[in-house]
């Protein structure tokens, strides 16, 4: 299959999610109280901050998509699994309402961020709120699945937030102080961690054995670190008219991405030139040196060829749950679609 017709099948599929995932999504966060409503409804994309309606997107619907398409590779329903869909988005919204204050940033999804319209205070409670309510629809629902999801979902957001910490903790380490493999471990647990839990959960959906689920769960990880690779690489050369954000943003903010990483240990001149600019202010003028000193690096095709063997790790993981990897066409659409991404 070419990759343009690849792209248009993953396209189609997150459509297909999103129309089937939004209106759980919509009534579930129409649960919150008045003004945390507001505060969710805004960051969705639903509405203005003044509460008017508006016709921004709520993101690109992977993690559901990934909990539909593993349940239906697997010989389950999809629309069983709907609810456990959305718990999955609610959890990836409540990580980036934190991230957003966390990391100060001011645009996402090309419109000012929910804590610089609202307040750092009413962000937070909201990300908490989002997370309440995910476990809540688990709690709820009568699927016999729904126990063991709770529980997985539940550790993920532990390590989710052990991912977060580790990346904050980099930034107060000198450059020099922090090793690719605690980046990647880093990474694997802030990014994979969530892809492989929807992976999971699409498995426990459609009555997997604890092998199947295990092997979906390692596919998961695998392509979210390949995600986070390429996610890490548009944060550096990214456009920022796709992107929404500054270019350069990672480097601005001193961020131990891995490429960053990836360059700063490679031994090399440009290596130890990234270092001195990581030491100092991050002008525009230092942010275009570093990015350019990255990519002298290696940073930039390690980078690029570390996601290719993460996507063929990916794979070989899928092959364990689902011998036949024709029945899992839907799965693989979607990481080749997310690592293939300019934005």
């Amino acid at each position: 299959m070419s990759e343009a017709v690849e792209g248009r099948e993953a396209v189609a599929l997150l459509e297909r999610t999103r129309e089937v995932v939004d209106p759980r999504l919509r009534a579930t966060v129409d649960s919150l109280p008045g003004s945390l409503r507001r505060v969710a409804k805004y960051h969705f994309g639903w509405e203005h901050a003044d509460g008017t309606p508006a016709a921004g997107s709520a993101g690109k619907a992977i993690r559901p998509a990934l909990v539909l398409a593993s349940a239906g590779a697997l010989g389950g329903d999809p629309q069983r699994a709907v609810r456990a869909a959305t718990a999955v988005e609610l959890v990836h919204n409540f990580t980036l309402l934190h991230d957003d204050v966390i990391d100060e940033d001011p645009t996402r999804r090309h419109r000012p961020t929910a804590w610089t319209v609202f307040g750092t205070p009413d962000a937070i409670i909201v990300g908490d709120a989002l997370q309440a309510l995910a476990l809540k629809l688990l709690a709820e629902d009568r699927h016999p699945a729904a126990a063991a999801a709770s529980e997985r979902l539940t550790a993920c957001v532990i390590e989710l937030c052990a991912g977060q910490q580790a990346d904050c903790a980099f930034e107060e380490r000198a450059p020099d102080e922090v090793s690719l493999d605690e980046c990647l471990t880093m990474a694997t647990a802030k990014t994979g961690a969530l892809l492989g839990c929807a992976c999971a959960l699409g498995a426990l959906y459609a009555g997997a054995g604890e092998e199947e689920t295990a092997a979906m769960d390692a596919f998961g990880r695998e392509a979210g670190l390949a995600f986070q690779l390429i996610d890490d690489l548009i944060g550096i050369w990214g456009d920022p008219g796709r992107t929404g954000k500054p270019a350069g943003a990672d480097l601005a903010a001193h961020k131990k991405s891995l490429p960053v990483v990836a360059a700063l240990t490679s031994g090399t001149r440009a290596g130890a030139e990234l270092a001195a600019l990581y030491r100092g202010p991050m002008t525009g003028a230092a942010v275009l040196r570093a990015a350019e000193a990255v990519d002298r690096a290696g940073g930039r095709d390690w980078a690029q060829l570390q996601a290719a063997d993460r996507m063929a790790r990916a794979v070989q993981e899928l092959s364990r749950a689902v011998p036949d990897l024709g029945a899992a066409g839907d799965l693989l659409a979607l990481a080749e679609f997310v690592t293939r991404r300019t934005r």
